[in-house]
């Protein structure tokens, strides 16, 4: 593992070190496949809400872009997540708990010929956690507007501290890089391709997460330590994209991704989308209909119950972090209509809802109680809705 890791880690920085000296940095990860063009000026409203496995987070989002003399578009950003949860963790470990994550972004796009170039800067903030970064682009178009090519960098700093007590502070410092290429390989269907790089380093479990291992002299037959993680873990992913328009004005859109980094987990995940206009029904009305599955192996110093305390090296005991699966189904309805103000052109309203199901193969229930070890497995089902208004002027 240690090998994997420097070799890894020395391989990212070349990368990253190449990136930066041709000033190739991006924000987004996947480009259109039309001529480099400007982000089109709007506003979008949103309201978001998650409910599964014992937490539920809600809040706004506002985003705002403007373009000035067809060259230059920038973008600010205010997103808030405020979190009550009682998950499986809490219950089993501590008390319930609420926060507020504050989100703010400032970017700014500039468009020469067929290249767009881009830069962001983010900050969030919340009690026991601070992240900064800072990403910039190049995307360039190709072959008539064909192909279009997109490298991308970016980098974050984190500070992590624990509530109620002023004696802990650590960081995270996170790197990114990205390629993809999206072509255009007949008049109904689009591919692209992307490949992604990400290296952590520095203190990257909960400060709050707890393992637990074998106990004889504990009533219940275990007892808890603090998580042990190692400060390094570098991930690989790559993803393949496809979207399809079929002859009755509807488009086909589907995605495969694997993933595979240096703590030896390993997932992919296969995902399927079919839009819709229904004019005949609603003139500007569109449904979405999702279907997704997503498969992930555990990482190689996972544990539900370790046989004592310090078994090993590194500890952890966090679900995500465990072998488990995750279907999900959802639907949405757009409607695009103008607006009564004559300086808006259009105006959209727009209304998601996902049902996931999550089952954990080897994370157990300690809260339905038995004996240690042989608790049922653990699995939760969440829903999560996206209410937003979207306006362009």
């Amino acid at each position: 593992m240690e090998v994997a890791v420097v070799a890894t880690e020395k391989l990212s920085r070349l990368l990253l070190s190449s990136l930066t000296a041709l000033g190739l940095l991006l924000a987004s990860l996947l480009a259109t496949c039309t001529a480099a063009v400007l982000p089109e000026d709007r506003l979008d409203l949103l309201y978001h809400a998650y409910d599964g496995g014992g937490a539920q987070i809600q809040g706004p989002s506002l985003l705002i872009r403007k373009s000035f003399s067809n060259k230059v578009s920038v973008r600010a950003n205010y997103y808030v997540d405020m979190v009550s949860s009682a998950s499986i963790d809490v219950q089993a470990t501590a008390s319930p708990y609420a926060e507020e994550r504050v989100e703010t972004s400032l970017g700014v796009d500039y468009l020469l010929d067929s290249t767009n170039l881009s830069l962001g800067i983010t900050n969030s903030k919340e009690s026991d956690y601070t992240a900064r970064s800072l990403g910039l682009s190049i995307s360039q178009s190709l072959f008539g507007d064909l192909t279009t090519v997109t490298m991308s960098a970016s980098a974050g700093e984190d500070t992590v501290s624990r509530n109620g007590d002023s004696t802990f502070s650590d960081g995270v410092s996170r790197r990114r890089l990205g390629l993809n290429i999206a072509q255009v390989l007949t008049k109904n269907l689009i591919v692209a391709a992307n490949a992604e790089t990400v290296i952590d380093q520095g203190f990257l479990n909960n400060p709050y997460r707890s393992v637990r291992f074998v106990d004889p002299a504990s009533a219940q037959g275990y007892s808890y330590a603090a998580e042990v993680y190692p400060r390094t873990r570098n991930s690989d992913a790559l993803a393949l994209r496809a979207m399809y328009y079929l002859p009755w004005r509807a488009s086909l859109r589907g995605e495969y991704r694997y993933y595979s980094d240096s703590w030896a987990i390993t997932a992919s995940n296969v995902e399927v989308k079919y839009i819709q206009p229904v004019p005949r029904l609603l003139e500007g009305l569109t449904i979405e209909l999702k279907l997704r599955g997503y498969d992930q192996t555990a990482a190689e110093f996972y544990n539900d119950l370790f046989p004592y305390r310090n078994a090993q090296t590194f500890l952890a005991r966090d679900k995500e972090l465990s072998d488990f699966q995750s279907r999900s189904f959802g639907i949405g309805l757009a409607y695009e209509f103008k607006p009564p103000v004559s300086m808006l052109q259009k105006s959209s309203i727009n209304l998601y809802w996902d049902h996931m199901q999550f089952r954990y193969n080897n994370f157990l229930d300690v809260t339905r109680g038995g004996p240690a070890g042989a608790e049922p497995a653990y699995g939760f089902n969440a829903n999560v809705v996206r209410l937003f208004l979207s306006v362009w002027y």
